[in-house]
């Protein structure tokens, strides 16, 4: 590549997801899973795709940045090379989505950088994201908090029911093992094909508290009925995914302390994000989120835990795209936030 010509850098910015629970797990009207979740701002995946003059992965999680790269080259029938420098990356098999938000990420950069139209449902489904839930493909496209429909005959992702604005106001804590992983990969899809029925009444009460309790507590900004609401919610479906895990609705034990006892000190809506080992717990305040971390922080730290204060994201990832020569300097074009 001579000096003179441009090089052309995106760079983006994708969040984490939390899952709080599935509405159906029954399936006997048609349609599995349905997904209850939201994008917060942090932890995040940060990456630049650059042209370059043959493709180079660097960073964390260089592995799977190398196989989406060369997915989503072939199918956008893109022939030119890039350079991918991963800045950060959402902790892997944690629960909070980092697989999809980093194949998004690329893919997403590469269409971007070759002016190539897109959706990211159809990015998603390049690489198999959202088979069975939406939240992450939401996530990344518009952020707040989602409800997707399941999945009944069709090979798109859920769709998409619900989206509403969180609360800016309030915040989540974060209850992070490093030591351990969830359950993911083959391990996952042989979970979901071995997992029983869960009974039509407990879906039907998961159902109602979704429609009755969770969503009206969110927009009035009522955090009690909100919580009580993921709270049982999570009761229900932890139970009923206990088997694949262990025996236990919580993939980590210390997790499990550090949230519980979060709950008995006043924090509303508590449980375990997916297939764990990330807990979460919600507060009305930053305030009540910084004196809840005070008073759990020694303990999870001589436990190895690690805990962030969160708030909720209203917005999906961001994308900014470069233009560097000699003679017209750094344009700076923000194609989406």
């Amino acid at each position: 590549m001579q000096d003179n010509l441009p090089i052309h850098s995106v760079i983006i910015e994708a969040p984490a997801r939390l899952h709080l629970g599935f509405l159906d797990l029954n399936g006997d009207l048609g349609r599995r899973f349905g997904s209850i979740g939201m994008a917060i701002n942090t932890p995040s995946t940060i990456l630049k795709v650059s042209t370059a003059p043959q493709d180079h992965v660097s960073g964390p999680e260089s592995g799977r940045t190398l196989k989406a790269l060369k997915s989503f080259k072939e199918k956008l029938c893109i022939k030119s090379c890039y350079e991918v420098r991963v800045k950060n990356a959402i902790p892997a098999h944690a629960g909070l989505g980092s697989g999809t938000q980093l194949a998004l990420a690329v893919g997403a950069g590469l269409a971007a950088i070759n002016n190539k139209p897109h959706s990211i449902e159809n990015l998603g489904q390049t690489l198999s994201r959202g088979a069975r839930s939406a939240i992450g493909i939401s996530a990344f496209e518009n952020g707040g908090f989602i409800i997707d429909g399941g999945k009944g005959t069709s090979k798109k992702p859920p769709p998409l029911l619900s989206r509403t604005k969180f609360p800016e106001e309030w915040r989540v804590l974060l209850v992070l093992d490093p030591n351990s992983t969830g359950v993911h990969g083959e391990r996952e899809n042989l979970a979901f094909t071995d997992l029983p029925k869960m009974s039509p009444e407990e879906v039907g009460v998961i159902c109602r508290l979704t429609l009755m309790q969770l969503l009206p507590g969110l927009h009035e900004q009522d955090i009690s009925t909100f919580g009580n609401a993921i709270t049982q919610i999570q009761e229900i479906v932890g139970f009923h995914f206990a088997t694949k895990q262990g025996g236990d609705i919580w993939a980590s034990q210390h997790v499990a302390r550090i949230v519980k006892r979060m709950g008995e000190l006043g924090a509303q809506g508590i449980g375990q994000s997916s297939w764990g080992p990330t807990g979460f717990a919600f507060t009305q305040t930053q305030a009540a989120a910084e004196k809840l971390y005070e008073s759990v922080a020694q303990d999870a730290k001589g436990m190895g835990m690690e805990i962030i204060i969160a708030h909720g994201r209203n917005k999906g990832a961001i994308i900014k795209r470069f233009e560097t020569s000699r003679s017209s300097g750094i344009i700076v074009s923000d194609l989406k936030t």
